[in-house]
């Protein structure tokens, strides 16, 4: 961080670890819409964008909660944005202490690639619990540990800009 090598805004210090920055849930999730029977995954094999059509945008306001049912999976995003060096990658865990209470933070999908720009990181938060679970924003629902690469690499794919869900 001191060399500029990552980025992270807003940072705080005190979400700072050993060998992790711990990250907020942002204060949109992305929500399925109910009374889909079905989700053909050549749709978003030929277009990743195609989950906007079978999602919808939920708030989450300060003084509020999203109540995640149990088996209900729903997308978030970090309040942080990330910029990483070339020579630097990582990947995106939920916590330990959230994983006990059968929320898994982040399901698959964790790694992060090298030459990242000025971008928010999504969730996929399910409630594997048989509890119904309150999601609330600004919580530092996962952390990012980071990796020095051999060599560089930039990531240019479909997702190299996102800010939103």
């Amino acid at each position: 961080m001191r060399t500029g090598a990552i980025r992270i805004d807003p940072f705080d210090e005190r979400a700072l670890s050993a060998a992790s920055y711990d990250m907020m849930l942002f204060h949109q999730i992305r929500v399925f819409i109910e009374g889909l029977n079905e989700i053909d995954l050549m749709d978003m094999a030929k277009d990743a964008h195609a989950l906007m059509r079978i999602t919808r945008l939920v708030p989450i306001p300060a003084e509020s909660y999203y109540l995640l049912k149990p088996g209900e999976l729903v997308l978030g995003m970090t309040t942080e944005k990330l910029t990483m060096a070339p020579d630097i990658a990582g990947s995106l865990e939920g916590r330990s202490r959230f994983a006990r209470m059968g929320l898994m933070v982040h399901v698959t999908a964790s790694f992060l690639q090298p030459g990242l720009k000025n971008t928010r990181q999504v969730f996929e938060i399910f409630n594997a619990s048989r509890n119904a679970i309150k999601l609330r924003s600004g919580v530092r629902i996962a952390q990012v540990v980071f990796e020095r690469c051999e060599g560089t690499a930039v990531y240019s794919g479909v997702f190299a800009n996102q800010r939103k869900l």
